[in-house]
């Protein structure tokens, strides 16, 4: 099983996943971004200014995440951005293709808590972060549409990233399929 939960930066994804592994049983958080890192050196070459923008790193997300799951079974959390109504749908489809039931979770914040929050955040590197961050607010709420139709949204606006995991796991069950 997949737990995917989607959103904009200073939703409450990273904290989530901490609280939802703890809770779900057999569960473990898997960065897909860090297959991004990786293609990075590979597919240098190759202009983006965004790795999901490669078709591989879409193809190797559902591929390690179907190997992990074969190789240890559970499930995965996976607190991972997108934006792109095209890639979720590849992902997806090529999760749901290898018999993994997927479960789509946004988590949801106001505006102006998303602009505290990625000011307040301790984890940004440099100001130049923040600033990325706060950029692409508004790529997420043109997405907003579309990520309503494909995933339950919950509000975390008023509520702590553990009542959030609860929240998740009352929807998808206690034990992985």
């Amino acid at each position: 099983m997949i737990v995917w939960l989607n959103g904009t930066f200073g939703a409450g994804k990273t904290t989530t996943t901490k609280e939802l592994t703890a809770l779900l049983p057999q569960s473990r958080a898997f960065d897909s971004e860090e297959v991004g890192y990786m293609l990075r050196d590979v597919l240098s070459s190759v202009p983006v200014t965004n790795f999901q923008e490669w078709r591989p790193w879409r193809g190797l997300v559902v591929e390690t995440a179907a190997q992990v799951l074969d190789y240890v079974g559970g499930a995965l959390v996976i607190p991972q951005t997108v934006l792109t109504e095209q890639y979720w749908t590849e992902i997806r489809a090529g999760l749901e293709n290898k018999g993994i039931p997927v479960h789509h979770f946004v988590l949801h914040t106001d505006r102006d808590t998303l602009v505290e929050r990625i000011h307040t955040d301790s984890k940004p590197e440099s100001s130049g972060a923040v600033q990325w961050r706060l950029d692409h607010l508004s790529a997420y709420e043109d997405a907003l549409p579309w990520l309503r139709r494909e995933a339950t949204v919950i509000d975390t606006t008023e509520i702590s990233p553990a009542r959030a995991a609860q929240l998740i796991v009352d929807s998808v069950g206690a034990a992985p399929s």
